[in-house]
């Protein structure tokens, strides 16, 4: 993810800084370390674009506390990016504890104060596990002896919020997994209660792994829950148990992103338990106004009723993710396909979906959807050569589309060869899964590398033919237990690749 890759180009920042000779901002910064008392007093005249160097080296080191505290009542940015480097020093809990007690001692007398310093600018202290890209930004454009430019992003609430803006802003992610953090988070949620008024917390992203569903109701009901507008559970759930995590869903009025696990079912005995955790579940989906993108993983709780929950949606979808939904019925994919607020989509991905009888509709659904479609995924969909005849036209006529998947699907070469031409005058397309033909398969699900190395040249010369450089990917079915695009063979048509 983006995230990943920044938060691992911070680390090549800091690292290289050890292995190549330093700047004169890195001597500069670390001549000011060797006397605490001289850079604190010197704060004031020094340049904006010392301080990271300053905050970084005194947070690693561990032992300068006063420093630190004094660097960030004087941070002349916006935002002081905390959380990524809480995540730096993870067999170093006396650092973290240190830097971060530094920090909340110097907002103290922040907020103690009538009038700011000077140089502070300081109205965001962002605890999230981002912020890479400020450090990165800094650091890296330093060692390279550059003039830093570029923007740094000023978070703030949304403008949905009821709350006034207060003097100070903490952006906190609740993310639940199997490491205890429930008592960091109680601190900072106690510590910005007792600053009513000063201080808002604004926690935007919940993310729910294998926990306890008890430790997250105990933090739950002490956060601003308007303020979320991301939900991830990545645990399987049964339906009471999302029935009463729907009470707090319900008050999320800004919510964007939802993505809900398998939640699983009780049986016959519990029928009318599940009923009506269901309706209540139903009940709170129409509170969520502004939510735009729904991403679901085997949702066998919605047979029979996936209607009933289309219709809760308020505002068109930007994104839907449906995955391993071999329970949905005929009845449910009719509504799918039809539902007024899937026409606006710029992401669909339906996983594991049989789409065999439902050309016409997934047709229809492209259509609508041509004009702003960027991913589209119909991988293990059951699809076979007709209803990619069905599709071929609309597909060409998807300008925007990005990325395209239709592996692990039952095609010949001649259907891969049929979406090429198809797909080729789509300019903004950079990455194209395809599934490796039948003519390729070998005994017991392996693949024929001889028949695939053929297939392979052939289908790089359909590629030069059509004179566009692009590169496609075949991949192979699931085997055992391989990720799901391991195995993936390129074929490819560089640029001025003659024909």
């Amino acid at each position: 993810s983006q995230q990943t890759f920044l938060q691992d180009s911070f680390l090549s920042t800091l690292k290289m800084s050890i292995r190549t000779p330093p700047t004169l901002l890195e001597l500069a910064a670390k001549s000011l370390l060797r006397d605490q008392a001289s850079a604190i007093a010197a704060l004031e005249y020094l340049p904006a674009n010392l301080f990271p160097y300053l905050f970084v080296m005194a947070y690693h080191g561990g032992h300068r506390p006063q420093l630190l505290k004094a660097v960030a009542q004087a941070w002349p940015f916006t935002v002081l990016p905390l959380g990524v480097l809480r995540h730096l020093f993870p067999d170093h809990a006396p650092t973290r504890a240190m830097g971060l007690k530094a920090v909340f001692d110097a907002l103290e007398v922040l907020l103690a104060q009538e009038v700011r310093p000077r140089r502070c600018k300081l109205r965001v202290r962002d605890l999230r596990n981002t912020g890479a890209n400020f450090w990165d930004m800094w650091l890296r454009v330093s060692a390279r002896n550059c003039s830093p430019t570029g923007p740094v992003t000023v978070h703030s609430s949304s403008p949905n919020m009821k709350h006034p803006l207060a003097p100070l802003e903490v952006f906190l992610d609740l993310n639940f997994n199997e490491k205890d953090q429930d008592e960091f988070f109680m601190h900072i949620i106690q510590w910005a209660q007792q600053r009513e008024g000063l201080v808002h917390l604004c926690c935007k992203a919940l993310r729910i792994s294998e926990v306890p569903f008890q430790r997250v109701r105990r933090i739950l009901d002490r956060v601003q829950l308007d303020c979320i507008q991301e939900v991830k559970v990545n645990c399987t759930w049964d339906l009471p148990t999302l029935g009463t995590f729907a009470l707090y869903l319900g008050q999320m009025s800004n919510l964007q992103t939802l993505y809900l696990p398998h939640i699983y079912v009780l049986g016959e005995r519990q029928k009318q338990e599940e009923q009506r955790s269901f309706s209540q579940f139903l009940s709170q989906m129409l509170r969520l106004r502004h939510l735009r993108e729904l991403d679901m993983d085997s949702p066998s709780f919605l047979r029979g009723r996936l209607d009933q929950m289309l219709r809760c949606l308020q505002t068109p979808l930007n994104k839907l993710c449906l995955t391993y939904c071999q329970q949905l019925t005929h009845s449910d994919l009719t509504h799918l396909f039809q539902c007024p607020n899937l026409r606006q989509l710029k992401i669909l991905h339906l996983l594991g979906l049989s789409l065999a009888d439902f050309s016409e509709p997934l047709r229809a659904l492209l259509e609508a959807v041509a004009p702003t479609l960027q991913d589209l995924g119909l991988d293990k969909c059951e699809m076979a050569d007709s209803q990619v005849e069905a599709i071929l036209p609309v597909l060409s006529r998807c300008h925007q589309l990005r990325k395209f998947t239709i592996s692990i699907n039952n095609f010949p070469v001649a259907t891969v060869e049929k979406l090429l031409r198809h797909t080729t005058g789509l300019h903004s397309l950079e990455v194209e899964v395809y599934p490796v033909p039948l003519e390729c398969d070998g005994i017991q699900g392996t693949v024929n590398q001889g028949r695939l190395a053929l297939i392979r040249a052939e289908l790089t010369g359909v590629l030069r033919e059509l004179g566009q450089p692009r590169t496609i990917h075949l991949a192979t079915k699931h085997r055992r237990h391989r990720k799901f695009y391991k195995d993936m063979e390129p074929a490819m048509c560089p640029c001025n690749d003659p024909a």
